[in-house]
């Protein structure tokens, strides 16, 4: 067996061409067993396993440098990089990260969760080791999909500027989660249809080269000649334009071609792009025929038949959220969905079935979908961006200006807010709240459970006076009975969903579950916690808070999002623009750290979001009812 032998990459480097082909299908026999109990990015790394060992068996890492945009692709690399036999780990707590870790291997040089950073990460290590008068490789692995994104076509504007020595691998699978869309999309199309051209372009080159003392108008003749064919045999000529040598389309899944080429490429003096067809979920039929159902798998499932081995229960928060804006669309044709390249993710494909003349996706370039909201905002329609909080990220500047300044009446949608388990720190959605409550003219709100969602869906649709903000989590509901009926949620009221007279404790979403729980325990020490869902991060209750003010009772609050500038704060600032010094209160969330990979458990219990450390933090501030009981 030679996945065996491989413990580094230079292992690779004595085995023959054949033997690394053999290798590729031990390769993916591996990680098909290893996912079917873990769980993981499947799809992308059976596309990648030829192209990451040709990478591997041509430089040398880590001297050469080698960046994988996003990161989850790289499972074939972690194995080749000394970690095979930690597989059994991966996204498991402690374990195996399902990203490029810089702190778990050298290999790793570049660690990213969001995609179309690469081609930046190259340019700076490029420049950084001609500063430093190094010689080393810098290869960039990027997807089709991600080269949509604006920081991968502001990095493709540089390096053709500077011209400085580097690779791009343009990993063209046609997809990134979902089907690709855009002209760069259907560009890339046009040359991989065009199998002559490279050909074609190359005998040209070749014939020119037999003529001899080729000079003045001739050579330019010529040049002009070469161009042309360009333009004759591929619709645009788009990188070399820009800069950057374009070579191929070349088989992704052949090993003799793609170290031949790899070892073409490197002759290059600048910066060249090797455009590599492959197949996403390769060598895996259930994959292969699905590639965005498998392209991350989150529960164990059959080799055999492809099966998902899904846990029945409540739907989750997402299918409650798909579900409603197709009732509201039903009502009212104003309703527009935009989604930077997640139609599936979040929970819109039923809509787009529905609907496919009001369903917008974008491709991965969040920026461009906020100002485009803003835009269809502007002119009266109902835009609803659904996005993740972690993407939703990329797009502040566009939220603060083009939405939040002009008052528009954009509804985002924001799923995966909170801890997100396995992707771990570079997905999770705990800073949405503390990036969006500051800025004027915004409603944040928050349902307890999947029946509020859906009011909070009605409310966001009917509210006319500037952005909404309806943030859910990445779990299954509550099991709660559904109303048959939507109905808006008075802006700015919380709930109180329990009594009691010794404590208040001020709860965001699914923290209303884990404070009820605490509740039940205090309750039998004869100790009796109010609970408040607290649905609306902003506006605040504000008659309610001033009620509690006046009880002068501790108080806690409860969310699954950083501490610092979350919902806890905007409690504290609160009572200090109304002098009010003398209260108890304590603010319970994510501390300033990140928090890695595992289940959505563990990360609670990491930071102290659980009902037995609620139970504590009474104990600790009101320390006499805890004797008395």
């Amino acid at each position: 067996m030679l996945l065996k032998q491989i413990n580094q990459p230079s292992d690779l480097k004595r085995l023959s061409n054949d033997e690394l082909e053999a290798l590729s299908e031990e390769i993916r026999h591996f990680l098909i067993q290893k996912l079917s109990v873990t769980g993981g990015h499947l799809a992308p790394n059976l596309g990648v396993v030829e192209l990451t060992i040709a990478l591997h068996a041509f430089l040398d890492s880590p001297r050469d440098k080698i960046i994988f945009d996003v990161g989850h692709q790289a499972y074939v690399h972690k194995i080749l990089t000394g970690r095979r036999d930690q597989f059994d780990t991966l996204r498991q707590y402690k374990g195996l990260c399902g990203f490029v870790k810089r702190s778990e291997s050298e290999h790793d040089v570049w660690e990213a969760g969001h995609s179309s950073t690469s081609l930046s990460a190259a340019m700076g290590m490029a420049m950084a080791r001609d500063l430093k008068g190094e010689n080393n490789r810098v290869v960039a692995v990027i997807g089709d999909g991600a080269m949509t994104g604006g920081m991968a076509l502001e990095a493709i504007n540089h390096i053709g500027h500077e011209k400085k020595k580097l690779m791009i691998i343009l990993n063209d699978n046609e997809m990134s989660i979902a089907p690709n869309v855009g002209a760069l999309h259907n560009y890339l199309n046009k040359i991989r249809s065009d199998r002559y051209y490279q050909r074609a372009k190359d005998d040209i080159e070749a014939l020119l080269k037999k003529i001899p003392g080729v000079g003045g108008k001739l050579a330019k003749t010529a040049e002009r000649v070469k161009d042309s064919l360009k333009y004759l045999l591929v619709s645009g000529v788009w990188f070399e334009e820009l800069g950057i040598n374009y070579i191929g389309p070349v088989d992704g899944h052949n090993i003799p071609l793609l170290m031949e080429t790899l070892k073409g490429a490197d002759k290059v003096n600048g910066p060249v792009l090797v455009h590599v067809v492959t197949v996403k979920g390769k060598g895996y039929k259930p994959a292969e025929a699905d590639s965005h159902k498998w392209h991350g798998v989150s529960q164990p499932y059959k080799i055999e038949s492809g099966q998902v081995l899904k846990s029945v229960g409540p739907p989750v928060y997402t299918d409650i959220f798909g579900q409603a804006i197709i009732e509201l669309a039903e009502e009212d044709s104003r309703i527009v969905a935009v989604t930077p390249a997640m139609p599936g993710g979040s929970g819109l494909l039923k809509f787009a079935d529905r609907f496919p003349d009001r369903m917008i996706d974008v491709g991965i370039a969040e920026q461009h979908a906020a100002t485009l909201c803003a835009a269809l905002a502007s002119e009266g329609m109902k835009p609803v961006f659904a996005v993740y909080s972690t993407f939703m990220q990329r797009a502040y500047d566009q939220i603060v200006h083009d939405i939040c300044r002009t008052k528009l009446n954009v509804f985002f949608a924001i799923d995966r807010a909170g801890f997100v388990g396995a992707d771990g720190e570079t997905h999770h959605g705990v800073f949405d709240i503390a990036f969006m409550r500051h800025l004027p003219n915004i409603v944040i709100m928050m349902p307890k459970d999947e029946n509020e969602l859906q009011h909070m869906m009605k409310t966001a649709h009917l509210y006319d006076d500037g952005p909404i903000a309806v943030r859910y989590p990445r779990i299954a509901g509550t099991g709660i009975q559904m109303d048959e009926q939507m109905h808006p949620i008075p802006i700015g009221s919380w709930e109180i969903v329990r009594e009691g007279n010794h404590a208040t404790v001020l709860a965001v979403g699914p923290m209303v579950q884990v404070a009820e729980e605490a509740a039940n325990m205090l309750m039998k020490e004869g100790i009796y916690l109010r609970v408040v869902n607290a649905r609306f991060i902003k506006p605040l209750d504000e008659q309610m808070l001033m009620m509690f003010a006046k009880e002068n009772k501790p108080i806690i609050t409860m969310e699954e999002a950083c501490v610092m500038g979350g919902f806890g704060s905007a409690v504290h600032e609160f009572y200090s623009a109304n002098n009010i010094f003398n209260l108890q209160i304590k603010n319970m969330g994510v501390p300033d750290c990140f928090v890695e990979h595992g289940s959505i458990k563990e990360q609670r219990k990491e930071v102290g979001l659980t009902a037995e450390q609620l139970v504590a933090n009474i104990h600790a501030m009101a320390p006499r009812l805890s004797q008395r009981a």
